[in-house]
């Protein structure tokens, strides 16, 4: 999946950002209230418009003359959103008119040299000529908008995919992407270094060194990979006034939504943290195939069953997504590191798998004999048939007398008949339900 283009919505507070947010992103994501300073840090989502895909962050107010802690960092937070965008939008309030704050602001901006679409907000009534001073900002492209009534937000919209960047859909990068995750100094640069056989990213015990998203492209088995070194996530409350780290979480985000198999890096030689588990619950949020590494295997005192002990732990640990891949390997020693790209290749042909429309019927039969179907008052759930309708991940839809009858505990027991029988580890998959007739069963 190529980066997609970034979208900023910036502008000081109160004029209507996290409303018009919503409304780009098609839900209502970001807190809306009537008082200033309610969205203090970026909050993203993906979104579509003229067959153009790209991500839109949401920042704080921006008050130039605050002087609180809570001020500066909002003003931070927006300063590193305008940095990594490739579109800014401008929103100011059409009802309250040119302020001092939004010419401050739109200073502040020019010197981004990014491309500015001042979104003059509130015009409900579309009065037009409310937005005659604000032409006085400089900026090109002034477009009248109500965020909560949607009023402008279409002719919004055409000017941003317009701004894109003409080199973002030329560039064509067909590399297997993998994104290395996990908390500080677990020892993600140095499996990419292990990987590369050199010392292509900095590897120091300072937890943190990674601020950025590196893209490392190398080959193996003469395919082309890119490996995504990621800044390591710590938990939020270590990182509330670090705006670096918080640049960073975002960069992993976005490195994880872009990635066709994530690794999950842990430190084995101490216990699995409640932010591993966050981070592991990232990568299953977005859908993506996932291979957790245990790293520094070599400062474990092993017998026979001490990798089966681990894996029961993980299990345990992160039985929200049990499909997991795991690998035990040291990337200081090397010893076992031919694991982890054997393990990514499987993890990757499993969520491209494809199986029959035959083979997968006479397994659900097979799990409706084993366990009867749910019923609901009196009536009982009826699969006429199921077929595969995608891959990465795989998806399944099946054809029901009555969706309302199909429990969730029913359909993980159909996930885990079809586990059972096809190598689907490491990827999730997905279960659509859809309602027929059965007189339109031919």
């Amino acid at each position: 999946m190529a980066k997609l283009p970034l979208v900023a919505i910036v502008g000081r507070p109160n004029v209507g950002k996290s409303t018009l947010f919503n409304r780009i992103a098609g839900r209502r994501i970001s807190i809306v209230q009537d008082e200033p300073g309610v969205t203090r840090d970026r909050i993203f989502a993906e979104a579509e418009w003229s067959g153009k895909n790209f991500s839109v962050v949401d920042t704080g107010g921006i008050d130039l003359t605050a002087n609180d802690e809570i001020g500066k960092h909002i003003l931070i937070q927006a300063e590193i959103a305008v940095e990594m965008s490739d579109v800014v939008v401008f929103v100011v309030d059409g009802k309250d008119g040119l302020t001092s704050s939004d010419t401050d602001v739109a200073n502040k901006l020019r010197k981004s040299k990014k491309p500015i679409i001042l979104a003059v907000n509130k015009l409900d009534n579309y009065s037009t000529e409310l937005v005659y001073d604000f032409y006085s900002l400089g900026f090109k492209q002034v477009v009248p908008i109500s965020s909560t009534q949607g009023k402008g937000v279409g002719d919004l919209l055409d000017a941003v995919v317009e701004s894109f960047p003409k080199t973002q859909n030329d560039e064509v990068d067909d590399s297997l992407k993998i994104a290395i995750v996990g908390k500080p100094n677990a020892g993600k640069s140095s499996i990419i270094n292990r990987l590369l056989g050199e010392n292509r990213v900095i590897v120091s015990s300072v937890a943190g060194t990674t601020r950025d998203a590196v893209d490392v492209p190398f080959n193996y088995n003469k395919q082309k990979y890119t490996l995504i070194d990621t800044a390591g996530m710590r938990r939020k409350s270590k990182i509330e006034d670090e705006s670096i780290e918080k640049y960073s979480i975002f960069r992993t985000i976005d490195s994880i939504r872009r990635a066709d198999v994530c690794v999950l890096v842990v430190d084995s030689s101490e216990e699995l943290s409640e932010q591993d588990v966050k981070i592991a619950g990232l990568i299953k949020e977005e859908e993506k195939p996932i291979v957790v590494v245990m790293n520094k295997w070599d400062l474990i005192e092993k017998d026979t069953s001490t990798m089966n002990k681990f894996n029961e732990k993980l299990l345990c640990d992160l039985a929200f997504m049990s499909y997991f891949k795991s690998v035990y390997l040291s990337a200081l020693t090397g010893k076992r590191m031919e694991k982890l790209m054997q393990a990514v290749c499987e993890v990757y042909a499993n969520t491209n798998r494809k199986i029959t429309t035959g083979t997968l019927n006479d397994l659900i039969q097979d799990a409706m004999i084993s366990s009867a179907p749910p019923s609901k008052n009196g009536k009982r759930l009826k699969i006429y048939y199921a077929t595969q309708t995608g891959v990465q991940p795989p998806q399944f839809t099946l054809f029901v007398n009555d969706n309302k009858c199909l429990t969730d505990n029913y359909v993980r027991y159909l996930e885990n008949c079809i586990r059972k029988s096809v190598d689907f580890s490491g990827t999730p998959i997905k279960i659509f339900v859809k309602a027929k007739r059965e007189e339109d069963i031919k």
